[in-house]
């Protein structure tokens, strides 16, 4: 909920009768602080331009056990506002067994130098999520990312990509609006495609799902609403985000983004990827 600070006292009656409500923006804070109490349990953004009137209430509110974050600034800026109040976690889907690519565990293959699962990680963590998951089965995968985010295994990894995703799924943490679906073999991806569709999701507001445009329609990334996780735990083998949204296009958003969704699964997706990057020219000796 956003609200303008002369509203204020009125939308916290109003937060009383509603469990569904986890956050509130204040924009333009009133002059007197009221009785915060209705915000317990919940997220409160202040946004004004009066530094100290946005410490006096950033203060009551922390002492009274609100989660509180401000922004400092006389006009509320669209997109820091949407992100403070629709968080979106990202879900790195790297527990898969590599069955078409001979040899090592594929999400390990040098890309730019740097292995592939990484580059999805930084697409994620520098394009705007706010909470990063990576859900693996072998240990290779997770000395690769440690250190880097959030690490969860999954023992039923065999039985398909459904079983991954409600892993991941469950690692959100509780602010977190939606989680987009990133698979650990897409190395093309890039920030730039991450905060695209985090724009549009957050912008559109109408429909629950949001994916880049595809060659098949759509391709992943895909960012799914709270909303649809139920839908996502009765998957069950080999399925995933497609299996919920086919035939229903009253639930997506289908946008165009930069970055490429290329995913690699054989030996020669590998070789057409690698020759995108140009050689590093080895540095000359005085």
């Amino acid at each position: 909920m956003v609200v303008r600070g002369r509203d204020l006292d009125s939308a916290l009656q109003h937060l009383t009768a509603r469990n569904d409500c986890r956050s509130l923006a204040v924009v333009g804070l009133p002059e007197q602080v009221p009785d915060l109490a209705p915000l317990v349990g919940r997220r409160l953004l202040l946004v004004d331009g009066d530094s100290g009137r946005l410490r006096e209430f950033a203060e009551v509110a922390i002492r009274a056990g609100i989660e509180v974050e401000w922004i400092r600034s006389a006009r509320p800026p669209f997109e820091r506002l949407a992100a403070a109040l629709l968080p979106v976690g990202g879900i790195i889907l790297a527990a898969g067994r590599s069955s078409r690519m001979p040899g090592s565990q594929k999400l390990l293959l040098d890309i730019d130098g740097v292995p592939m699962v990484r580059h999805v990680l930084e697409a994620a963590s520098e394009g705007g999520c706010h909470q990063t998951v990576v859900v693996y089965a072998e240990d290779d995968v997770k000395r690769a990312i440690s250190g880097r985010a959030e690490l969860v295994f999954n023992p039923k990894a065999q039985s398909g990509m459904a079983s991954s995703m409600q892993v991941g799924l469950r690692a959100m943490r509780t602010e977190i609006e939606a989680a987009m679906i990133l698979l650990g073999d897409q190395p093309l991806v890039g920030s730039r495609t991450v905060a695209t569709l985090l724009r549009a999701w957050r912008r559109e507001g109408s429909r629950p799902a949001v994916a880049a445009a595809g060659a098949e329609g759509w391709a992943p990334p895909v960012i799914l609403s709270r909303e649809l996780w139920g839908e996502l735990f009765a998957l069950t083998g080999d399925a995933g985000a497609r299996q919920v949204l086919q035939g229903r296009p009253e639930l997506l958003d289908v946008v165009p983004a930069p970055g490429r969704s290329d995913d690699i699964d054989t030996p020669d997706d590998y070789a057409k990827i690698v020759r995108l990057f140009p050689r590093r020219r080895p540095r000359q000796r005085a």
